[in-house]
């Protein structure tokens, strides 16, 4: 299906243009300016096992794509009007969409999980606004390890320190078309925080693929590598993957009630609420994403929530009107942004729909709420609860889901087949 030919900036010769894959990992091509208009109208091929393959880049035979059928093209076609990438002068950089031979959606495309609860929101007279909080380490390529000491979270002296790579990142990444709020040393040595102006949800889903893609290449430029893994130390901050909702009606936001979260918005975290446990996945699809969800930790062992409290799973952010949000606080950087939202937009969906009630409100310790309902701190359980979860498969779809969950339980496997350092100092000569 011929698409729409988008501008080149002046100059161009090498448009980047890229796809979030199974774990929104940008893949696609380097391709010549002198082919582009050739891309637009006819797409660019490409095989559909880039949604089928892990983050190592293995493949094993899934049900929608396989040996059997011999893992098949999809076409890509630019989603936007490429943007020139300041630190590569003559290259522009763009987003991409996927479609079948068919000139059909993919199946296992994650972006259309959420297309499909942003429309089901404009179909209830919604429109969802999310904001995006990324953490992550800059680290020494050679040792792996934090260049700086010591917890320096919002030091102004350790931000003046890091501004040779942060600044660029500020600075060259809103130049390339996203809004960057702000950036401030977090709660580990080596780890930042850079927020994403909020927008509508699949334009932040988009942005937050781009983001973690565009990151990693200007902290290589700067002699740094950036990591968005949820937990790359087992003591320091794990990197944690915030999301604010908040739905707008007719310039509205429905959340909102004189300064407070609304009846509207009371259903929406009842919905959250309820599914929490069992799409606890879709925050943490790696063993390594579950280790951040420890006690006291900043990071939710269960379903609660309340007015500003960083302690609960779902916080309260109020004040005036516009600013009125709630923040689902569980998921890991790693996280893929289309189906963590779409799962969580899904549940707050049917919260209103069905006119849920949430629990009460914590004001106090949520990690020591002893009637709270748990969230799986463990894979193994994330992975049973999303097994057993028909709502996990009426959002992702049955393809989708059964891909999802297979590299899930294939990196569950991988992990419990290993013998760890750990285990070797403690036991090879005192056994």
């Amino acid at each position: 299906m011929a698409g729409e030919v988008f501008k080149l900036p002046e100059g161009t010769h090498t448009v980047v243009l890229g796809i979030g894959d199974l774990n929104g990992i940008m893949r696609g091509k380097r391709i010549p300016s002198t082919h582009w208009e050739t891309i637009c109208k006819s797409g660019n091929a490409l095989s559909i096992a880039l949604f089928a393959i892990d983050m190592t880049s293995d493949v094993w035979d899934t049900p929608y794509v396989n040996f059997g059928n011999g893992y098949p093209d999809m076409h890509m076609f630019p989603l936007e009007e490429p943007v020139a990438l300041p630190w590569e002068l003559g290259v522009a950089f763009c987003m991409g969409r996927a479609e079948g031979m068919d000139h059909k959606p993919v199946p296992i495309d994650p972006r259309q999980v959420l297309i499909r609860q942003v429309e089901r929101a404009k179909s209830m007279g919604y429109t969802v606004f999310t904001g995006t909080e990324l953490e992550f380490y800059l680290l020494d390529p050679e040792t792996l390890q934090p260049r700086d000491q010591g917890i320096q979270v919002y030091s102004l002296s350790r931000a003046a320190e890091l501004e040779h790579v942060l600044g660029p990142i500020r600075q060259q990444i809103n130049e390339a078309g996203i809004p960057i709020e702000q950036s401030n040393p977090e709660y580990a040595s080596g780890q930042v925080e850079v927020n994403i102006r909020y927008d509508e949800a699949l334009k932040a889903a988009d942005r937050v693929v781009k983001f973690r893609t565009l990151v990693k290449q200007l902290a290589h430029e700067h002699g740094y590598l950036a990591t968005f893994m949820a937990k790359p130390f087992f003591e320091p901050s794990g990197n944690g993957f915030h999301t604010h909702y908040s739905l707008w009606k007719d310039g509205k936001n429905v959340f909102a009630d004189n300064g407070k979260l609304s009846a509207t918005g009371r259903n929406f975290v009842a919905g959250l609420q309820k599914r929490m446990a069992e799409t606890a996945l879709c925050g943490s699809p790696t063993p390594n994403g579950f280790r951040r969800r420890q006690p006291f930790s900043f990071c939710p062992i269960n379903t609660t929530w309340g007015p500003d409290n960083r302690t609960v799973g779902i916080r309260i952010i109020e004040g005036a009107d516009s600013a009125v949000r709630c923040e689902k606080r569980d998921a890991g950087a790693d996280a893929n942004p289309y189906l963590l939202l779409a799962s969580d937009i899904a549940a707050g969906l049917d919260g209103i729909e069905q006119g849920m009630e949430p629990s009460e409100p914590t004001l106090g310790n949520a990690y020591e709420d002893e009637d709270a309902e748990p969230i799986p701190t463990n894979i193994n359980d994330a992975i049973a609860a999303a097994r057993g979860s028909s709502f996990m498969k009426d959002v992702l779809g049955e393809d989708m889901c059964e891909l999802f969950i297979q590299q899930s339980e294939r990196e569950a496997g991988f992990m419990e087949a290993q013998v760890t350092p750990v285990e070797f100092d403690r036991y090879l000569r005192n056994f």
